[in-house]
């Protein structure tokens, strides 16, 4: 028998100024036996940073991610159901993953967030430069770990998004994580 996904429930109230993008969410989140909180907030942060100021071009939404290969952890699909936006966190082990991505959405953005994600990212920064659409970001990795800290079953977490800086506090403390640019395809 297979072990099920642990839920956790969070409520997020965001004021990104750098996107002009304010409100309140609340998500429940499935966290798979073979991931780790680091890697379930991550996913909460990627939300937090791309969720959209209106659902006019379709809403932000968890996808299954690890529990199927052919999803991101987050999309966005307009009204027609056009892939605009594929999330994913963490590291592929192929850089064909984000090339297929690339190819199914507009637009592309990856988190990795681990102390190993400097060596992954030079194993493919020279097999990914076609990847027009794709950004790929860097949480450092003692950033992560202390947002992992603040991982609970039920979260109610302020995201507060200022000149690139994040912040997210949980009433009781407070984490700063400054995401770090790897790869802007686009630019």
């Amino acid at each position: 028998m297979a072990i099920k996904a642990t839920i956790y429930k969070a409520h997020l109230q965001i004021a990104d100024m750098d996107r002009n993008v304010y409100g309140d969410h609340n998500l429940t989140l499935p966290l798979q036996p073979s991931e780790t909180e680091e890697r379930l907030m991550a996913r909460l942060l990627a939300f937090a940073l791309n969720v959209p100021a209106d659902d006019h071009q379709g809403g932000l939404l968890l996808a299954r991610g690890m529990a199927d290969a052919d999803e991101p952890d987050l999309w966005q699909k307009d009204l027609t159901d056009q892939l605009l936006h594929w999330i994913e966190v963490g590291q592929p082990s192929d850089e064909r993953r984000l090339a297929k991505a690339c190819g199914r959405a507009r637009r592309v953005t990856l988190y990795c967030y681990s102390y190993s994600a400097p060596i992954w990212y030079a194993g493919i920064a020279n097999k990914i430069t076609r990847l027009r659409n794709l950004e790929i970001w860097q949480l450092p990795s003692e950033q992560s770990l202390a947002l992992a800290a603040m991982c609970s079953r039920s979260m109610q977490l302020q995201v507060s998004i200022q000149d690139g800086h994040v912040y997210v506090s949980d009433g009781k403390q407070s984490v700063e994580l400054l995401p770090q640019a790897l790869w802007r395809g686009g630019q």
